[in-house]
């Protein structure tokens, strides 16, 4: 006898359709969720977290090819995962609203997402 635990198929199917709604959230996000953050801390940020280093380390030059807007990332809300996943990878320590700083940051100088 099989004493494996199995999730419900309605459990699967709603931690699932949960999944795709979150998803489907983030990518909907526009710029207006940059709108009031302080930009210089986010330049701030930038500087203490090292990115242009990194970023340079990964890329060449002065690492700014990182930055492609139409590839990788389309909408604002992609933009500020993308600095999250940065933030979880070398585990910075950044707060979710120093997250959206840099990601304001971003989307003013290579971005310009609306």
């Amino acid at each position: 006898m099989n004493m494996r635990a199995r999730r419900p198929p309605a459990a699967s199917m709603g931690i699932a359709l949960a999944a795709m709604c979150l998803v489907a959230v983030v990518r909907a996000q526009g710029a207006e969720i940059f709108q009031g953050v302080d930009l210089k801390q986010g330049e701030k940020l930038m500087a203490e977290s090292k990115c242009a280093a990194c970023h340079q380390k990964k890329v060449g030059g002065d690492g700014s090819a990182i930055y492609k807007p139409m590839e990788r990332i389309g909408t604002a809300g992609q933009l500020r995962g993308m600095v999250e996943q940065c933030n979880t990878e070398l585990n910075l320590g950044l707060f979710p609203e120093e997250v959206t700083a840099i990601a304001a940051v971003l989307n003013r100088d290579y971005y310009q997402f609306k």
